[in-house]
């Protein structure tokens, strides 16, 4: 092997395993619930934010994304009656989105469902292996931290 292709392999292998396991979860979140994998990252972080909720920058931020793209998102799930949106007490030209009593319902559908689908993907790799795996990718985080 040449010096300095692992390096790329490894990463062509991340990406590759990356998009088979989303392309997966993409299918599966439209044909079982008629929603989008962005629509349940959204939902993700303000379960994990709680009552208080997020900030939409703050949202953008967890979600690594812009704030065009949170907006729309945010404006799909408002439609749905899954989020609520109420102005910053801190910052009236800002707004704080946080889960509706029903958006939180239905994300526990979802992430249970969730959870099952990736536990599915990652069924024929034995246990020990998935473990090694996650230590190694924490190691990896954290060099690239």
């Amino acid at each position: 092997m040449q010096e300095g292709t692992t390096d790329l392999r490894l990463w062509v292998r991340l990406l590759a395993c990356a998009k088979i396991i989303e392309k997966g979860l993409r299918r599966n979140f439209q044909e079982q619930f008629d929603t989008t994998l962005p629509r349940f990252d959204v939902m993700a972080a303000l379960d994990r934010a709680g009552e208080d909720g997020l900030s939409m920058s703050d949202l953008s931020r967890a979600l690594l994304v812009s704030n065009g793209n949170v907006t729309a998102i945010v404006r799909q799930l408002q439609d749905r009656a899954l989020i609520a949106t109420r102005a910053d007490p801190s910052d009236g030209r800002s707004a704080i989105v946080s889960l509706t009593a029903e958006g939180r319902s239905h994300f526990a559908q979802l992430a249970v469902a969730h959870r099952g689908w990736v536990r599915a993907a990652l069924a024929n790799m034995p246990p020990e292996h998935q473990a090694q795996l996650a230590h190694l990718l924490g190691e990896l985080k954290t060099t690239l931290s």
